[in-house]
């Protein structure tokens, strides 16, 4: 059954933002990250596509998004790795080999070690004091006697101009040469854009891959990949004084023509988009009217008299205006894409 929305999705411009990604990265690879379903866009579909272009290391959050996708990673030169390690639930699945762990914990180091696990990845807290094991522990041997393929630890303020940034940066190149690991990684996608220095052996974005812009040196570097379409499921006249929607948020001053359009904020088309969103057909911009609700939202179609019942209309998505006019953030209005959705990719 076709869907009453789509995203559409631009396969050129997704390899497109990981090869220019990969030119940033200098001579560290560059990896991707799809966890959260490929940031909402679907994570079976993004790597096949990235895996076509030349990526060669993924990233998942938990062991169901690693075995969705497991057959696509079959290939001994493609890794993928478990970014919240492995919990004694996770043990069944972890054993088959298809993925590493990134352990980031002493008991997750002890489980995998008693196991006699393969190769891991380890988290090391370098400063965001989320997940990872301390530096003093790697200091003091923690990490002996397992296989770890890459160290990695996160920057916590990649997208602002801070001196943690540097600090992070040290503490990681001061594990270099301590644990045995075959690489070093810390750079997310704003990272990147920091400076050489940041990238070590493999970088690791998420959000620009998807036409996100964490820094503005990325803003002509990206370009968008996904965009909601909606179809109009019923178009009809305000008098001058109607209001619409809840709460009557908007209320008409002359007569207007108006679309109702099959999608709110249960797909992730967010209620911050109330009175600021815009859809287009063609040339043509037409404002969001009133709250944005559950599964409706209306916009003003007086501008084009023939667009009826059944047409499709694509809703404005760039991430950063998006992000401004909704008061969402980019990955919140990525991975806020719901379920509803047919995702066709071009």
């Amino acid at each position: 059954m076709t869907a009453p929305l789509r995203l559409s999705l631009d396969t050129n411009a997704l390899c497109d933002n990981w090869r220019a990604l990969d030119r940033l990265s200098g001579p560290a690879a560059c990896g991707a990250a799809v966890k959260a379903d490929g940031y909402g866009l679907g994570a079976r579909g993004v790597v096949e596509r990235l895996a076509q272009t030349g990526a060669r290391d993924f990233f998942v959050a938990n062991w169901n998004e690693a075995a969705a996708i497991a057959d696509l990673v079959n290939d001994p030169a493609i890794g993928l790795s478990v970014l919240h390690g492995v919990r004694a639930e996770d043990m069944v699945l972890a054993g088959q080999g298809f993925a590493r762990p990134v352990l980031s914990t002493r008991e997750q180091v002890e489980r995998w070690r008693s196991a006699c696990g393969g190769p891991c990845d380890v988290m090391v807290d370098t400063g965001m004091n989320r997940l990872g094991v301390s530096t003093e522990d790697v200091a003091q041997g923690l990490l002996k006697g397992i296989t770890i393929d890459t160290i990695m630890s996160h920057l916590a303020r990649a997208d602002e101009d801070v001196a943690a940034n540097a600090i992070q940066r040290d503490r990681m190149e001061a594990l270099r040469g301590m644990t045995g690991a075959r690489r070093m990684s810390l750079a997310n996608s704003a990272g990147i854009v920091l400076g050489a220095e940041y990238a070590f052996d493999l970088t690791r974005p998420g959000l620009a891959l998807y036409g996100g812009v964490p820094r503005d040196a990325l803003a002509d570097v990206v370009r968008q990949v996904v965009t909601p379409q909606a179809q109009i499921l019923q178009r009809r006249l305000l008098a001058a004084g109607d209001s619409i929607g809840y709460n009557a948020r908007y209320t008409a001053t002359q007569a207007v023509e108006v679309a109702i359009l099959n999608i709110g904020y249960a797909d992730g088309y967010w209620r911050g988009f109330s009175n600021s969103g815009h859809a287009r057909v063609g040339g043509a911009r037409l404002p969001v009217l009133g709250r944005v609700s559950m599964d409706l939202t209306a916009i003003s179609v007086d501008v084009l008299p023939t667009l009826a019942e059944g047409d499709w209309v694509t809703l404005d998505f760039a991430l950063p205006e998006a992000s401004a006019q909704s008061g969402m953030s980019q990955y919140e209005l990525l991975t806020g894409l719901g379920g509803r959705f047919d995702r066709i990719w071009s």
